[in-house]
């Protein structure tokens, strides 16, 4: 109910890829996180984070810190007036995924599907690799998807587990949207990073706006 109460970003942008999460597949995503002891009392980044429904769910469950980081202004702006309105502590970086350094417990995301960008989502999947322990992360719901994934996941330095399908809800966004809503099938998966292939043992040196 809390996060169906926050506020989408008015003006996604398209080449970002910035489809908002639904509550309810947010709500499912954190619920298996905090189910299997990643959330409470952990440092948790969001990549991505958009209006911040991640960032503030994993706030109200007992993330010990959490920041959420964005290259969309317009996102950070409304991520701020969502979690004024909740009452909740998130920090908040405006800038590339890049900027992040190590090391969180957990990265929780929903990632650009590289439908626009050719691997945008892989660039996400290495910097979540590289900065936490866990990471989870929705993709497209397909074999071939699932099949590529897996390899290139192998190839980064993660060990991937499918939690299963989400149905996500999508209102129109786009001009080219004919419809009022639209249904994404999608796969959430959990990953596991390699000790190696940590990129440093410090915690980020962020410099957050809220």
């Amino acid at each position: 109910m809390l996060l169906s109460s926050l506020k989408p970003n008015p003006e996604p942008k398209l080449r970002y890829e910035e489809y908002s999460l639904d509550p309810i597949s947010a709500s499912t995503v954190l619920h298996l996180a905090f189910s299997m002891k990643d959330i409470e009392e952990k440092y948790v980044v969001d990549l991505g984070c958009g209006s911040g429904i991640l960032s503030i769910g994993a706030a109200l469950i007992g993330a010990r810190r959490i920041v959420g980081i964005d290259i969309d202004e317009d996102s950070i702006r409304v991520a701020q007036v969502n979690i004024k309105s909740l009452g909740v502590r998130v920090e908040l970086i405006a800038g590339s995924i890049e900027c992040v350094r190590p090391s969180f417990d957990t990265t929780v995301m929903n990632p650009p599907f590289g439908s626009w960008k050719r691997g945008l989502d892989i660039q996400f999947l290495t910097k979540a690799i590289g900065i936490s322990r866990v990471v989870y992360t929705i993709h497209k719901a397909n074999e071939k998807s699932d099949v590529f994934l897996r390899k290139k996941i192998k190839d980064i330095g993660g060990d991937i587990r499918k939690l299963g399908r989400l149905e996500i809800t999508i209102p129109r966004l786009f001009k080219f949207h004919q419809k009022a809503r639209y249904k994404v099938i999608a796969t959430l998966y959990r990953i596991t990073r390699q000790p190696k292939k940590l990129e440093t043992d410090s915690f980020p040196a962020t410099h957050p706006i809220a």
